[in-house]
């Protein structure tokens, strides 16, 4: 019996339909020109309603055929005569039966080795912690000797800068600057000029011989302080130089200096920004790291009416700067305050103070508005709540509360009575902000009364110094717990400022020794960290690379859960407005077996590379657990089945994997070994047999000369995969290029070279040989134009892809490194015949259809049984010619009973409608496993073949997934890079920036102030901005219009749902309606659909998305996540108490009282735009003398 047609408008059942006529169209050839002129009259539908079945036939008018919609039955013959069709041209010019016994009858060539996991994780392992522990010798042999140097100096007052000889790493910048400060007041400093030499290791200019000195701008270079800074660390030189005489490979050596001073070796010249640079080794993340324990901070701000205008503008900007203090080591929240507390945020409780965590906190801090009355007793008791929460997840380290006020004079003792004392375990840090008049004793005796520090935030040019100059205080307990707390901790990953790229960094404390006379008490200040970085890159070169095969991998953690390695640790960086780099979607991202090189130098590099586990691979239950046991340092083997996505991020696959971890013994870190099952064996080519003499060159070798492009004409092109084969081989995106310097090279190494990886050459030139029988005995005789192939080819786990005929290498558009192409990957998980048709590209798709160059790709994984072992050493596939396999697809789903003649119905007979003559009533396609469109009856689509088949008929793929033939993944890139948001409009004030009024220039005790130095700092960074009305001190390292910044995009994937077989439905929409037949094709990642075109645009339906999305708020719900955190693991040794700790330094307002007459030159100066010469600027740092 037919299935009914479906109706548009007013109900007409019935199972038959009659065509219905096309305005402005002639009749068309066979049965469709025989339709009749108009509708039935509704008194006919109303007999056709109540007539039984039989008598259909007799209603239909003389000379007209009456259409129906396909049965099921015939739908199901059609998708079997697709099936066939599929299968008969992969079996004959696939070749996967032939390579088979070409492998078997090769079988002397090679040897079958076997990946074990355990042992596999184990050596690994070790190796890293070799790696790592040799630069822990490093960093303790310099920790020691900054100690000793340092305790042997002689403070000297009055040292001058051209007492100090040192290289300025930004003197060059500097030189070239003309607008300079140094330039224009002409520095006194005897600054060296080194040669310098490329390093490949450094990816830089070195010199090995010197070391070089970078100073952050805002601090005055030729303050006392600094200059004995300077002299003191000198002597380091021959420290870094003996180190890297003991260990070759060590990179950068770091000394980061409490006082803002930078050391580093080998030299090199600054990375400087086109503008001001702002980089200051204390806000690093590694030197934050070294420099205290973990931190439970709770920020609140004074909001009541006082604090108005250019106060509170300068206390949201000093917020932002404390929170980019913090690590994801610490946990943080904020609130504002007035007679009530709040938090500022959806935040209620203290929150780990990660990336995404921060930019919460710091767009809901630029809503705070004044108004009401100063509590402090509000605002602490919130505070000191917060930190007694211990039913949440936090640091259980270092407590305290940093309170930002214009003044007050509530001392709020009885608080501090009740929560802190006597014991004081929450440090406070109280910052008078502004410009005024209030007493500030209260705020001073909050600190020295709570362990804490008072700081002055005048205007901008103070904030990013007060704002850091904490972690003084916070280190004390670790100077004065001594060798216990020389730990080296290991860094998460992040981005190198000198552009070696992505590094970790071994961080170690240096403690100052010295002692104001005998008997007098220690000194407990820190003087900086020790830093020594080691590249992603050498870690991963301890892997094994290519044995793993393409969807093997190694990866590790640390206990935050963060990827250290891991094969989609990619982050995206930024080189102009827009996302930039590689997209989701973007055929040529791939996944290298290094990690990537440098970043471009206009790379954030304030933010640290913080990628969980979880977010790396696509989350489950199973992998939470994976998780959790590394963090915990356990070891571990399960085998899970998963969802994986493909390397362009368009597909979803759910495959097989074995885990297996180990923790990395001496570091917090832990190492992870991915396996698919196919992958437990791998082949080992053994060329022993072939070589006749040591000094035989490769290229005299058995099979090379199918290497040579001499042979591409009748064995097909070849692609070689880019790899390390040797030292010496030079690299080149051009893979033509490439093969060119590897024949080069051949010429000359011989097959035991130790410059070679033997391994990854001789397997190159075995796939070789093996993929040229393919050619000689399955491709050469065939013609592919009777079965409409562009071209045939073969790719191997070895680094051949051979693409034939010759020509066809023209248009092959896939990765040359098989296992970065997104085909070889996916053909390797899926059974059976994967389709991948060509990614869509709006721009190019007419011209490539009318130069007849659009192939839709087919490939299967060849899976060999040898000795019981298996595996799948190649994948083999053909590349459809669109068009023509569009007609085909019409034909094989058509009622044809001939190949040369349409099937044409009678007078008197009834048709069912097929994909070929009724192609304007009925929609045939076949959609891929992720939605997208591969083939279609509809020569308008042709072009669109390749989109996501919601794009085409949104109708249509809705009722697909609605039911269950798709089930729909989302997740998150939290590595994209989009372009900056403008600013908003918040307040009235310019954001950050002291612009003085004409009050402040009538009012003496300005004048007074520390306020003349802090406008010319101001000034200075005033420079930076493009607008004094929209400024940020994050613009100072890169244009605003050209910086782009982390974000988050939404990625949804589509695959295949529970249905599995043929199934019926109609698409029910209100007054409309429309029947479709579903069937999935047998061996294939294929969906056959055959369903009514639509007839009214009342079935219009919400539309299914598949393009990546940008998260406007950064992703998934950040107040919902923070509510269910993910597990974590923090340092197991906390020093947040010393009962021998000196408190008395508790400041006392500013310590260096400049005099009037200085102030009013130093402002008549600026006033006649002359650049003055600062006096230096006295901190804390004030009190390291011996």
């Amino acid at each position: 019996m037919a299935v009914p047609a479906r109706t548009c408008g007013a109900a007409r059942p019935g199972p038959a339909r009659t065509a219905r006529p096309r305005p402005g169209r002639g009749p068309r050839p066979g049965p469709s020109a025989r339709r009749p002129a108009s509708r039935p009259p509704r008194p006919l539908l109303l007999l056709l309603l109540l007539l039984p079945l039989l008598l259909l036939p007799l209603l239909a008018a003389p000379g007209a055929s009456a259409y129906s919609f396909p049965q099921q039955h015939t739908v199901q013959h059609w998708a079997r005569r697709l099936e066939q069709e599929i299968e008969g041209v992969m079996r004959i010019f696939g070749g996967v039966q032939q390579l088979r016994e070409i492998y078997k009858d090769n079988r002397n060539l090679f040897e079958v080795q076997e990946n074990e996991p355990q042992k596999l994780v184990e050596k690994v392992a070790g190796d890293i912690e070799s790696l790592l522990d040799r630069k822990v010798q490093a960093l303790k042999r310099l920790a020691d000797a900054a100690e000793s140097f340092q305790k042997a100096h002689r403070w000297q007052d009055s040292i001058k800068e051209e007492d100090i000889m040192y290289y300025d790493a930004k003197a060059d910048a500097e030189l070239d600057d003309p607008e300079s400060e140094d330039v224009e007041r002409g520095s006194k400093a005897s600054t060296l000029r080194l040669d310098f030499i490329e390093d490949p290791n450094f990816k830089n200019k070195v010199n090995y011989s010197y070391t070089a000195v970078q100073i952050p701008t805002d601090i005055y270079k030729g303050s006392t302080v600094i200059l004995n800074e300077l002299n003191w660390t000198e002597a380091l030189e021959n420290v870094f130089i003996e180190n890297r005489r003991r260990d070759p490979t060590l990179l950068w050596q770091v000394f980061g200096s409490a006082t803002g001073v930078t050391r580093y070796y080998p030299a090199t010249p600054w990375r400087a920004p086109k503008k001001i640079d702002l980089y200051d080794v204390r806000r690093r993340p590694w030197y934050i790291q070294g420099a205290s324990s973990p931190k439970d901070m709770v920020i609140i701000v004074d909001v009541s009416g006082s604090v108005s205008g250019l106060t509170l503008k300068l206390m949201k900007t000093s917020v932002c700067e404390m929170l980019d203090t913090l690590s994801d080591d610490d946990y943080v929240n904020v609130a504002s305050f007035n007679e009530k507390a709040q938090p500022v945020s959806c935040f209620t409780h203290l929150v780990q103070a990660n990336v995404r965590n921060k930019k919460v906190f710091k767009e809901a801090v630029q809503g705070m508005v004044a108004k009401g009355t100063t509590g402090y007793k509000a605002g602490f008791e919130y505070a000191f709540d917060q930190l007694q929460n211990s039913n949440i997840t936090r640091a259980n380290c270092n407590k305290m509360i940093m309170m930002f006020t214009d003044g007050g004079e509530d001392r709020v003792q009885d608080v501090f009575e009740k929560y802190n004392w006597p014991n004081r375990t929450v440090r406070v840090f109280t910052f008078s902000v502004g410009q005024h008049n209030y007493d500030v004793t209260p705020l001073q005796w909050m600190a020295c009364a709570n362990k804490g520090y008072y700081f002055e935030i005048p205007s901008i040019g103070a904030i990013r110094i007060n704002t850091q100059e904490y972690l003084d205080v916070l280190g004390r307990p670790m100077v004065l717990a001594g060798k216990e707390a020389k730990q080296v901790q290991w860094t998460n990953v992040y981005e190198d400022a000198l552009g070696l790229g992505l590094v970790v960094t071994g961080t170690l404390p240096v403690f100052n020794l010295t002692q104001d006379g005998p008997g007098e008490k220690k000194n407990q200040l820190i003087l900086g960290v020790m830093g020594i970085d080691v590249a992603l890159n050498d870690i991963k070169r301890l892997t094994p690379n290519y044995t793993l095969g393409a969807n093997g991998y190694v990866f590790a953690i640390d206990p935050n859960g963060y990827v250290l390695l891991h094969p989609n640790l990619r982050p995206q960086v930024s080189q102009a407005v827009g996302r930039v780099g590689v997209g989701a979607g973007d055929p040529s991202k791939s996944r290298t077996p290094d990690f990537p090189p440098s970043l471009p130098q206009t790379t954030n590099f304030r933010e640290p590379v913080t990628l969980d586990f979880l977010d790396a691979e696509l989350e489950d239950e199973n992998k939470e657990e994976i998780r959790r046991s590394m963090i915990d340092g356990n070891r571990g083997h399960r085998q899970i089945r998963t969802l994986v996505k493909s390397l362009d991020e368009r597909y979803v696959d759910e495959v097989i994997r074995n885990y297996t971890w180990v923790p990395i013994r001496s570091t917090n870190y832990s190492l992870g070994l991915v396996l698919p099952p196919y992958s437990t064996f791998y082949l080992q080519a053994n060329l022993s047999d072939q070589i006749l003499q040591v000094k035989l060159p490769i290229s005299k070798l058995k099979d090379f000369e199918f290497l040579l492009p001499s042979s591409f004409e009748s064995e097909g092109h070849v692609f070689i995969a880019p790899r390390e084969y040797c030292k010496d081989l030079n690299a080149s995106d051009n893979n033509t290029e490439f093969l060119k310097n590897f024949i080069e090279l051949m010429e000359k190494v011989t097959p035991d070279s130790k410059q070679c990886n033997n391994f990854l050459l001789h397997n190159l030139i075995l796939d070789t040989g093996i993929t040229q029988q393919l050619v000689e005995r399955v491709w050469r005789d065939q013609d592919l134009n009777t079965y409409s192939l562009l071209s045939v080819f073969a790719a191997t786990d070895g680094g051949i892809t051979r693409v034939f005929p010759n020509k066809a290498a023209e248009d092959w558009t896939e990765n040359p490194e098989p296992f970065n192409a997104s085909f070889y990957r996916r053909s390797l998980d899926n059974h059976g015949y994967v389709f991948k048709p060509p990614h869509q590209d709006a721009l190019l798709r007419q011209l490539e259809l009318e130069n007849d160059t659009v192939g839709i790709l087919v490939s299967t994984a060849v899976e060999l049984s040898l000795g019981g072992r298996t595996l799948r050493p190649a994948v083999v596939g053909v590349k459809l010619d669109l068009e023509a396999w569009a007609e085909k697809f019409k034909v094989l789903a058509s009622n044809r009973t001939h190949q040369d003649q349409p099937h044409k119905c009678g007078p008197s007979s009834h048709c069912e409608m097929d994909c070929e003559v009724n192609n304007e009533d009925l929609l045939c396609v076949l959609i891929d496993d992720g939605g997208f469109l591969v083939l279609s009856n509809q020569n308008h689509q042709w072009d669109q073949v390749g989109r996501f088949f919601s794009e085409v008929d949104a109708n249509l793929m809705l009722a697909l997934y609605n039911n269950s033939f798709y089930t729909r993944k989302e997740s998150y890139d939290y590595q994209a890079a989009c372009a900056p948001q403008p600013p908003g409009n918040l307040g009235a004030a310019p954001r950050g920036v002291f612009v003085p009024t004409i009050a402040d220039f009538l009012n003496l005790a300005w004048w007074t102030s520390a306020a003349a130095w802090s406008l010319f700092q101001q000034l200075l960074y005033g420079l930076i901005y493009h607008s004094w009305f929209q400024a940020d001190p994050a613009e100072a390292e890169g244009s605003p219009e050209t910086r782009e910044s982390s974000c988050v995009m939404k990625q949804t994937q589509y695959y295949f749902g529970s249905v599995n077989a043929s199934y019926n439905a109609i698409i029910d929409c209100g007054n409309c309606s429309r029947l479709f037949h579903a069937q999935r094709l047998t061996n294939t990642n294929l969906l056959f659909v055959v369903a009514e075109k639509p007839l009214c645009s009342q079935c219009e339906a919400g539309r299914l998305l598949q393009k990546e999305t940008h998260c406007p708020a950064d992703g998934p719900e950040q107040c919902e996540l923070v509510q269910r955190p993910r597990y974590r693991r923090g340092p197991h040794i906390c020093f947040d108490y010393n009962a021998t700790e000196d408190t008395s330094d508790c400041g006392r307002g500013a310590s260096f009282p400049p005099s009037l007459g200085v102030l009013v030159s130093l402002q008549l100066l600026l006033l006649l735009g002359l650049p003055p010469r600062p006096q230096p600027q006295v901190h804390a740092h004030g009190s390291q003398r011996p």
